[in-house]
């Protein structure tokens, strides 16, 4: 196992997959996960935090194994009952998941970051790496839509991501700070390397880079920054990347990937089916690693964050 230090930067269930290989890779103690949060909404006078929990949920080896988000040997019966009372049950809840947000709601209300509430439920699900929000302030991802703009859990759970996007707004990303943990780790002098976990860049990665300040820090950090690309053989492995990529006119590939975060990575990892476009990707001044990046298994999960790891102690 690697001593290496590690920054990964993760949405959900794709970014999850990785960063569970990583706290098999690097000494988890050395890992920091820093989990979007523009996705987060308050539904049922709950406060919600998908990509959170689908990375605490994924490393402390409770994710449903089949969607890759919510809980295993998950039960129904709220949400039944909700429906039988004519309540909304466009935003599913299981019975164990649905506790998570009663205790981070009450929490937060009374007085505590969401920082805090989120390492402390790690620490109680025995994640021996650290978890953080990319800001205790509130970051809602905004979808535009030629019939007007859509909060993010409306366009992706309850339209099914049907609606054609012509762009993205992060309300309130303006004025957020960013968290604690991110920050200590990006101006400090131990950190050996960045991921950008295979997230939907603009959905799952935008809003992070979106928090004043972040995205000049990683653009100036002097270790490795290394994307990892969502995009393989011209389809998205999970997810709408793809389908936005081709309503804001923009090619399917991942080269689109690479071209997106060009100013930010020293390097950029694509599978083996787009080794044809390592050379286009060189040409825009970052190194390339191919490799498989399709995460079927744990092995699969591990073998690639091992690679990512070899790769930034390479650059």
């Amino acid at each position: 196992m690697s001593s290496a230090t590690c920054l990964a930067l993760s949405g959900g269930v794709g970014g999850a997959k990785l960063a569970l290989g990583l706290s098999h890779t690097v000494d988890p103690d050395n890992l920091l996960v820093v989990a979007n949060t523009g996705d987060d909404f308050d539904h049922l006078g709950l406060r919600i935090c998908p990509d959170i929990d689908t990375v605490t949920y994924t490393l402390s080896g409770l994710a449903n194994p089949s969607t890759g988000w919510g809980r295993k040997d998950e039960s129904w019966s709220f949400m039944e009952t909700l429906d039988s009372l004519g309540g909304e049950t466009w935003f599913r809840l299981g019975d164990r998941d649905l506790a998570l947000h009663v205790e981070r709601t009450r929490r937060l209300g009374a007085g505590e970051s969401l920082s805090a509430i989120t390492a402390e439920i790690a620490k109680r699900l025995g994640i021996a790496a650290r978890i953080a929000p990319m800001s205790d302030d509130p970051v809602r991802t905004i979808v535009a839509t030629p019939d007007g703009p859509l909060a993010f859990q409306h366009y992706f759970v309850r339209d099914q991501c049907r609606p054609e996007v012509t762009g993205f707004h992060f309300d309130g990303a303006d004025t957020a700070r960013p968290g604690e943990a991110l920050t200590k780790a990006l101006t400090g002098t131990s950190l050996e390397m960045v991921v950008i976990c295979p997230s939907n860049p603009f959905i799952s990665v935008d809003p992070i880079l979106a928090v004043p300040t972040v995205r000049a820090m990683l653009a100036d950090f002097p270790a490795p920054v290394i994307a990892v690309s969502p995009i393989v053989g011209g389809q998205a492995i999970k997810g709408p990347t793809a389908k936005m990529l081709a309503e804001l006119g923009r090619p399917t590939s991942a080269f689109a990937i690479a071209e997106h975060y060009r100013d930010l990575i020293d390097g950029f990892v694509i599978d083996t089916a787009d080794a044809v476009s390592a050379d286009a990707i060189r040409d825009l001044g970052c190194q390339v690693r191919v490799t498989n990046t399709v995460m079927k298994s744990l092995q699969d999960r591990v073998s690639l964050a091992r690679d990512v790891v070899a790769f930034a102690q390479e650059l």
